[in-house]
């Protein structure tokens, strides 16, 4: 990084970061958006139409494999021997349209100093489409996806030393966005600068609360309700 870049920027735990790691789904756009109630939906259908069962046990068994296992796609291979292509390719037929290009976000991502990448427990398709839209895509030259990591999701400390193997980042000198809080636990860890992407208040039941546990933790440097102001303010 250019000593001129450098002090571009603002914030003093911000003026080592090299590389900028961001988490896609409620974190480069807000909850707001609701993309997350169609992939539900879906992964639903899934289930039902996979194990033969009704949509009531299909929805119980979606949030029970999240809890336990991390992603319900995870429980899904683990419990039900299922190959994921085709679950991942069908959750995430879901349309974005109602998105609005993201301007600010556009051009506050722009500012940042260095190199810019997508880590996600979804797919590199799901985050080109939701970043497509948005307006942001150009601004990434990685977009590490499930597949990427051989289906071992975030917050497995394993997940994200595939991560840094597989793109060749510092992680001394790299800054981690996440909407859910304990999944910035490992990259503290690894040395990163962690950010908490606050998605609102969590909903009443486990697998809502999820993304606030642990949120008060040494893990999580910074916190932010708001991604676009937090990297205007650097």
């Amino acid at each position: 990084m250019s000593e001129e870049a450098q002090h571009s920027l603002k914030n003093p735990d911000f003026l080592h970061i090299e590389t900028w790691v961001f988490d896609l789904d409620n974190t480069l756009y807000p909850p707001e958006c609701d993309l997350f109630s169609q992939v539900d939906v879906r992964m639903r259908d899934f289930i039902s139409d996979y194990l033969n069962v009704d949509p009531e046990e299909a929805r119980r068994l979606q949030k029970l494999y999240y809890v336990e296992h991390g992603t319900t796609l995870n429980g899904l291979m683990k419990v039900h021997d299922l190959a994921p292509k085709a679950f991942l390719d069908y959750v995430h037929q879901i349309d974005v349209s109602h998105i609005a290009p993201a301007d600010a976000l556009n051009e506050a991502i722009e500012r940042l100093p260095g190199r810019k990448v997508i880590f996600t427990n979804g797919t590199v398709a799901h985050a080109e489409n939701v970043t497509e839209q948005l307006g942001i895509t150009h601004h990434f030259d990685a977009v590490y996806d499930i597949v990427a990591v051989d289906y071992t999701p975030k917050p497995a400390p394993q997940a994200y030393a595939r991560f840094v193997s597989g793109t060749g980042i510092d992680p001394t000198r790299s800054a981690m966005f996440e909407d859910i809080a304990r999944n910035l636990l490992a990259p503290h860890d690894m040395g990163m600068t962690t950010v908490w992407v606050r998605p609102g208040e969590p909903g009443p039941e486990k697998h809502q609360q999820m993304s606030h546990e642990g949120a008060d933790g040494d893990h999580v440097h910074h916190v932010t309700d708001d991604l676009t102001e937090f990297l205007q303010s650097l």
